[in-house]
């Protein structure tokens, strides 16, 4: 139930508006969506996310290899809602000044968190076609 609090808090926060708002622009450029990739790499890679959070950190990678794959033309097969909803949460997952402050040691990732449970169970199908997609391209097919 807090977890639906926290979730319901998110997504009605001016943070997430703003993301959201901005995710559009972002999706008709590649160029903003390669910058968006490294921010989110860099602050991946800086929290060096460990224990109960790794799961996060492998989802945030899945994410960042799906929008990567849109954004250098390999991967069209996302619907648009649902590129728009995963560049909205990567938006809203590098802004430090969000519903809970990332600098808060433990509880400032928890609205991070409970956004991406959020988007990985709402759009849950599309991100495993990009997961067999991605697992067909690295298989190598002999005739």
């Amino acid at each position: 139930m807090a977890n639906n609090t926290l979730l319901t808090r998110v997504l009605s926060s001016i943070f997430f508006r703003k993301s959201a708002g901005k995710a559009s622009r972002y999706v008709r450029s590649s160029k903003s969506l390669f910058e968006l990739i490294n921010k989110v790499a860099t602050k991946t890679s800086d929290l060096g996310v460990t224990g109960s959070y790794s799961a996060a950190k492998d989802q945030v990678g899945l994410l960042v290899r799906m929008v990567r794959a849109y954004a250098k033309g390999e991967y069209k097969a996302i619907p648009q809602k649902s590129l728009l909803s995963v560049v909205a949460v990567l938006l809203y997952f590098i802004n430090p000044f969000d519903l809970i402050l990332d600098v808060l040691p433990v509880i400032g990732f928890a609205d991070d968190v409970a956004l991406l449970l959020w988007l990985v169970n709402s759009i849950g199908s599309d991100i495993e076609k990009f997961r067999i997609w991605e697992e067909d391209r690295k298989t190598i097919k002999i005739s």
